[in-house]
């Protein structure tokens, strides 16, 4: 993780994908923002880029691939798991064997979506300011 590096984020609902680019704007983040629509876009770009992404937001209900599946994928390759890139999910899914799921994959994170645009603005901010402060072997 570089907390310099660009801000990932893996979602299909293009009207989200705005409010998310919007908020994290207005928090002043310098981040680069790159956007894909399905876990496997996004896993191909894990697997080529020299980025050093500092965080991933995903979905878990995706086209393609999951943001579950996403997060299998990446435990599963040494090279990416050794990038220890923060994943936190954002979703609508509330269930608790969801959750349990999630955790079970060593996620860093698990939020339900919200969506009026100063709770997106203040949960997103909090996130991103944990990650800013936060020690990492790969920082």
């Amino acid at each position: 993780m570089a907390k310099t590096g660009p801000i990932l984020i893996l979602e299909d609902d293009q009207d989200e994908r705005e409010i998310y680019e919007k908020v994290i704007l207005s928090l002043g983040v310098k981040n680069e923002i790159k956007f894909f629509e399905g876990g496997d876009d996004l896993l191909r770009y894990l697997q080529v880029t020299t980025d050093r992404p500092f965080i991933i937001f995903s979905d878990i209900n995706l086209p393609r691939m999951s943001g579950m599946e996403l997060r299998r994928q990446i435990q599963a390759d040494e090279f990416l798991r050794k990038k220890s890139i923060p994943f936190v999910f954002l979703s609508t899914i509330e269930s608790a064997e969801i959750v349990e799921e999630a955790y079970e994959l060593t996620i860093q994170g698990y939020f339900v979506k919200k969506y009026v645009l100063s709770d997106v603005q203040k949960q997103m901010g909090q996130i991103l300011d944990y990650w800013r402060d936060c020690k990492h072997p790969n920082a």
